[in-house]
């Protein structure tokens, strides 16, 4: 959810599965004319621009790189110290 209580219906959070299946996940969303948000923290940040590099220069050379957000996200430890974790935001817009 986002801060105004409206659902990410256009974010694909990258995780572990194969790239093609979010860059699949990518092409629906921009197919229906909107604009998409990869999101990836850590490890993932690699495989998030791996998908959109993907998706531009192979199925979909007509969208572009909107907006590039990267930020540092705290989160609790099992043990109740932090540990900051790098996150990243790539929006494209299909046109």
């Amino acid at each position: 959810m986002s801060k105004d209580g409206k659902k990410f219906d256009n974010a694909v959070y990258i995780g572990k599965r194969p790239t093609m299946n979010y860059v699949m996940a990518v092409m629906v969303i921009l197919n229906k004319g909107r604009n998409c948000v990869i999101k990836a923290r850590g490890r993932r940040i690699s495989h998030a621009v791996d998908v959109a590099e993907i998706t531009l220069n192979k199925f979909f050379p007509t969208a572009k790189y909107k907006d590039i957000r990267i930020s540092t996200e705290v989160l609790p430890n099992d043990d109740g110290s932090k540990t900051n974790v790098s996150s990243m935001e790539i929006e494209i817009s299909p046109n």
